[in-house]
């Protein structure tokens, strides 16, 4: 078991920004964490920022067999920090599911590493956590001067002092006319019995793309302010991740889960925008996704909640995002007693909103329609602490880039139901990918 040092500052001004860009150069394992702030979410967030920086040690995995208890078993080991992801495709590690389409990413399944430092932001304070087995307190020093302390940059102003050029031809792996196809299909198994909802998704991708990953991240944060923003450098792998969603935290012995289902546009306009909100709130085909989803979570957490615990806290929420309003809703329960984490994974994932129910069913027709393996988006990101809690996103709205074969990639989907009209549909994935679109100056309708 590891035996965490920490070192605790007082900054001059609250949330003081700090050098990623220098912490990006010199490290090949950084993970940034960014709530922004979220004023949505500040019932269940704890910090403004979390960074993970260097590496100690890790865990990297390629088949799904066996991929959590190995997990399990390396936090067991040390009970340290650690930060990384949970592929989509881990699945067929859980349930008898496979997968067989393109894969341009070529990510490893599940990638978790102890950081050297941990650095939490949070108002006025910065605390650095490292095991003295590796750091000593003069580096924890020097990484504050260095990259906190030292820095003066304001939010936005890195972004708007780069002028990066991006190598990147944009192109859709199917087309408008393919994709509504394929939603009448699933409507047609929804009609069957086989299904009642799918989450059915499609990729953007660019072969040979050469990208600043941290400056596209500063970019696509600036535009979205979501509260699990988040870029992770795994050596040559990153996402850059703009996510409004959480898929689960654990608080001592609580779960929370919060899935989104329903989308909505804003508007410039204060009265259009408050309409639309409550067009987005009464819109039935929107209540009746996020209602099948809840139930599904809240199957999913009775199977290791104590009895009686389940709760669904808020039903419908909308939350106003820079770009989209969406329906949110929170699901909590109390866990039973010495629950494992990666029994507590093998009951939720992957989560159901990116899913669909009954979840099984739904996985087998995402795999038969979809062409694209979805691997890290809609999996999930995050990190689990010395104590056992742990908080993960779903990775959505998200670019993944490959660096070392150029291959930049990223995906967007929507609930479909039977009362699901493919064209909108279709105008709602081209709403949710709006940022990664603009960041990387590309316009969609070149695509369709």
């Amino acid at each position: 078991m590891c035996v965490l040092k920490t070192l605790t500052y007082i900054i001059s001004k609250p949330n003081h920004d700090i050098n990623i860009d220098a912490i990006n150069s010199r490290f090949d394992r950084v993970c940034v964490f960014d709530s922004n702030d979220d004023v949505n979410s500040k019932t269940y967030i704890q910090s403004s920022k979390l960074i993970a920086v260097g590496l100690t040690r890790e865990l990297v995995i390629h088949q799904s067999e066996g991929a959590l208890d190995k997990l399990e078993k390396f936090y067991q080991e040390k009970k340290c920090w650690l930060f990384g992801y949970l592929s989509y495709d881990l699945k067929n590690g859980i349930e008898d599911l496979d997968s067989a389409n393109h894969d341009g990413l070529n990510f490893p399944l599940l990638h978790f590493f102890s950081p050297k430092f941990v650095i939490q932001i949070q108002d006025k304070y910065v605390s650095i956590f490292y095991d003295d087995e590796y750091v000593l307190d003069k580096d924890a020093d020097e990484i504050f001067e260095l990259y906190i302390n030292s820095s003066s940059n304001e939010q936005g102003k890195s972004v708007k002092n780069k002028a990066h050029q991006n190598n990147i031809h944009i192109q859709s792996r199917i087309s408008k006319q393919e994709y509504i196809a394929s939603v009448n299909q699933l409507k047609q198994h929804i009609r069957n019995g086989d299904i009642y909802e799918v989450n059915f998704c499609q990729e953007y991708f660019s072969k040979n793309a050469q990208i600043d990953p941290l400056d596209i991240f500063q970019k696509m944060n600036f535009i979205s302010m979501s509260p699990f923003a988040a870029y992770c450098k795994f050596g040559t792998n990153y996402l850059i991740c703009t996510s409004p969603e959480r898929f689960i935290k654990k608080n001592s012995n609580r779960l929370i889960s919060q899935p989104i289902k329903g989308t909505s546009k804003r508007s410039e306009n204060i009265v259009e925008d408050e309409q639309l909100k409550l067009l987005l709130r009464e819109n039935e085909k929107e209540r009746s996704e996020n209602v099948m989803i809840v139930d599904l979570v809240r199957n999913d957490l009775s199977r290791i909640a104590k009895r009686g615990t389940v709760n669904v806290d808020e039903l419908f929420g909308v939350y106003s995002f820079k770009q989209v309003h969406q329906l949110i809703s929170t699901i909590s329960c109390e866990l039973k007693e010495d629950v494992a984490f990666s029994e507590i994974i093998k009951c939720m994932f992957p989560m159901g909103s990116m899913t669909g129910a009954p979840k099984i069913s739904a996985m087998k027709l995402i795999e038969q329609y979809e062409s694209t393996k979805r691997g890290l988006y809609s999996g999930a990101v995050g990190y689990i602490d010395p104590n056992g809690d742990f908080d993960f996103n779903v990775v959505i709205r998200s670019i993944l880039y490959n660096s070392q074969n150029n291959y930049l990639s990223f995906m967007v989907g929507s609930a479909i139901t039977d009362k699901a009209i493919p064209e909108d549909e279709y105008a709602e994935c081209l709403l949710k990918a709006k940022a990664m679109f603009e960041v990387l100056q590309v316009n969609p309708t070149t695509l369709i």
